[in-house]
């Protein structure tokens, strides 16, 4: 089995084989990561095709920076959210782009540090913010929101049941600062036999809420789909139901066209699809992969192609 640590990009052929890169053609990566989708699409669109990628952490970005070197100009990175992309993408001239690439998942590296807090698993300051020079850390959620919207936190963005008894015990233990510290809460409260650990489910609702990854998703999909050529691909790897389900049904949406109701004789909307679906079905990974990289067990591909204008 690889290295828990090391960085292996998910779902890596099949990704390949939805974008299609070709030589000469123009790529985003919206989250660059450890650089493997980009360096792959890069590979592929040898001699002359060109990546554009984004990421919102800076340690990310220059890490990918010398990993890329040897690309040269063909890649460009970008410190940024991909909710910026309509404004920064004509910038650099991928507009309009040949393939879009969305891996919504952490990569390897921000987990295996302990610093950044995201995993439970390492004891560090609980932070889990992807860029960590903006914004409220999971500590600031933890330590002053009032017991309620802890729960509605826990609920809505982890889909945890015991999010009220999580919540309660959370407020007479406060102030809360590391990791250990929430994740041994959270296991004496919640004493149950499942696959997965107590607090996975509130770690990974606390860095949605930190981060905004649903809002982020919300805006980045449609985004991207305006800057995509006539006939060019985008393709998102999601890791939990609440991007799954979005991106589901944001696809579904735009491949029907009319959105009259159904009981309507005649169409009123003039609405038109913008989109074919590549993936009727989501894509997941095989067991050979899971067994090389258990992270891609929760990885759910879906891709689309924008229909010719």
């Amino acid at each position: 089995m690889a290295n828990q640590n090391a960085h292996i990009p998910v779902l890596l052929a099949q990704v390949l084989a939805a974008i299609r890169p070709q030589a000469d053609g123009r790529y985003i990566d919206a989250t660059l990561g450890a650089g493997g989708h980009t360096a792959a699409i890069l590979d592929s669109s040898a001699p002359d095709g060109r990546v554009l990628a984004f990421d919102r952490d800076p340690e990310a970005v220059e890490f990918a920076r010398t990993k890329l070197a040897g690309y040269g100009n063909r890649v460009t990175l970008v410190n940024a959210s991909y909710t910026d992309m309509a404004t920064i993408v004509p910038r650099h001239g991928f507009d309009p782009a040949d393939g879009i690439l969305f891996d919504l998942g952490l990569s390897s590296r921000q987990l295996a540090n302990r610093e950044r807090g995201f995993s439970f698993r390492l004891d560090g300051p609980l932070d889990m913010r992807f860029d960590p020079t903006h914004g409220e850390t999971a500590a600031d959620l933890i330590n002053n929101l009032t017991e309620a919207e802890l729960s509605r936190i826990f609920w809505r963005y982890g889909e945890e049941r015991h999010s009220r008894r999580i919540a309660r015990a959370i407020i007479p233990a406060r102030p809360i600062h590391t990791t250990r510290q929430l994740a041994e809460l959270i296991e004496t409260t919640v004493r149950r036999r499942e696959r997965i650990h107590p607090a996975t489910r509130v770690f990974q609702a606390l860095r949605i809420a930190v981060n905004q990854e649903l809002t982020a998703v919300e805006q980045g999909i449609p985004a991207a789909i305006e800057l995509l050529k006539p006939g060019g691909r985008i393709a998102v790897i999601s890791f939990h139901s609440l991007e799954d389900r979005f991106v589901k049904r944001y696809f579904r949406q735009l491949s029907q066209g009319c959105i009259c109701p159904p009981a309507q004789p005649i169409c009123t909307c003039n609405a038109q699809a913008a989109l074919h679906l590549v993936t009727r079905k989501v894509i997941k990974a095989s067991n050979e992969e899971i067994r090389q990289n258990p992270r891609s067990r929760s990885a759910r591909l879906r891709v689309a192609e924008k229909i010719n204008e």
